[in-house]
């Protein structure tokens, strides 16, 4: 891996501008932006089709929508000799992660990503929150829905997304440990933290060497 070979790892807060500060990191670093997008590389890898990983996304508890009736899930047909389970999905999915950060510097969101290329070098792993008012607005604003109905779809799915991420690296998603900074977009808007963030990554490669 080269020197100029960046990876970093997002992990957000439900409405904290996570996804698009991920995006604008990936613009100005040129780096590959992988968010959904690592679903598709799973899929093609696995042969599985990318419709049962986007129903199992951040998800640990899938079972039963695995095995409803007529469901196709198996692109090749053969369902119960690919020996399916949720690790092995989530074993797909983290070497379509390796794969793709081992061929070019590359911006993950969320997926256990920090945690998968642990050992991988000139790796900055950030989380992003942001306050919750702030948080309810956007997702009411995506969602076309109430406050008190935005309020419920953030506990839902960071509900999800933390169950998800702690049976699968054995740590405490949101842990500012795990993280190498963690910042709250509220206090400089979305522009304002990507930028800092962006100097902090290149200060912090710079201190690396």
């Amino acid at each position: 891996m080269s020197e100029n070979h960046i990876i970093i790892n997002v992990g957000r807060q439900l409405g904290s501008g996570g996804r698009t500060i991920g995006q604008m990191l990936a613009k100005e670093l040129g780096c590959q932006f992988y968010d959904r997008e690592i679903l598709n590389l799973a899929a093609k890898e696995s042969g599985f089709s990318e419709k049962l990983f986007e129903q199992n996304d951040e998800h640990k508890r899938f079972f039963k929508a695995l095995f409803q009736p007529h469901a196709q899930h198996v692109n090749d047909g053969n369902f119960y000799t690919n020996r399916l389970s949720q690790e092995s999905l989530f074993q797909f999915q983290a070497e379509a992660i390796r794969h793709a950060a081992s061929s070019g510097s590359c911006v993950f969101v969320g997926r256990c990503a920090d945690y998968i290329l642990r050992d991988f070098d000139h790796v900055i792993n950030i989380f992003i929150t942001a306050d919750l008012e702030e948080r309810a607005a956007r997702v009411a604003e995506r969602h076309q829905c109430d406050h008190e109905k935005a309020l419920h779809i953030i506990n839902q799915k960071e509900g999800s997304r933390a169950s998800f991420y702690n049976y699968y690296t054995g740590r405490k998603w949101g842990d500012s440990a795990n993280y190498d900074l963690c910042i709250n977009s509220s206090l400089l808007g979305i522009e304002g933290t990507e930028r800092f963030i962006a100097q902090f990554v290149t200060q912090r490669l710079a201190v690396r060497g």
